[in-house]
């Protein structure tokens, strides 16, 4: 059985994005193979009115799952220190829940820590471990480039981890 899983690092100036396909290996129980179907962002100006950026994320993001076609959607919890990016961000991920809902996507979300533990076995590990990782699990040659788009791609690993 075949499965996309869709992978989200939300943001506002950002939305990186990674989509996986599974194929579970009918001969032995618990094993499956995985590989990456693309990634990349989704960006907006902050030269952009706020209306505006939060439109071409809701467009870009239907585009995204339209050419994937994801069975589930893997997004980052928001964590963050300073309040004035986390309710930025937050309006961001509205969007992005939003954008789902029409799709009637089932999604799951994942702590960064989460997404750290189930990809390095170490919870507070470093991002570039977490990158490597990334890399080993797909058979990359090198790091998915920009950063939100690994991450992305580690959010949707760690669905598949999960499942």
């Amino acid at each position: 059985m075949k499965k996309v899983i869709l992978g989200i690092d939300p943001g506002l100036a950002i939305v990186g994005f990674g989509a996986i396909s599974c194929k579970s290996n009918s001969q032995q129980s618990g094993q499956f193979s995985v590989n990456m179907l693309d990634f990349g962002v989704i960006t907006t100006s902050s030269d952009t009115e706020m209306g505006q950026r939060l439109c071409t994320l809701y467009d870009d993001l239907h585009t995204v799952i339209g050419e994937f076609k994801p069975d589930l959607v893997a997004i980052e919890k928001l964590f963050f220190y300073r309040m004035g990016n986390t309710i930025l961000v937050a309006q961001a991920r509205g969007v992005i829940m939003l954008v789902l809902a029409q799709h009637n996507l089932p999604y799951v979300e994942f702590t960064p820590g989460q997404i750290k533990q189930a990809l390095t076995g170490y919870g507070n590990a470093e991002k570039y471990e977490v990158q490597e990782a990334v890399a080993r699990e797909l058979d990359l040659d090198e790091i998915p480039k920009p950063d939100d788009a690994a991450d992305a791609l580690a959010v949707g690993l760690t669905a598949l981890f999960q499942a």
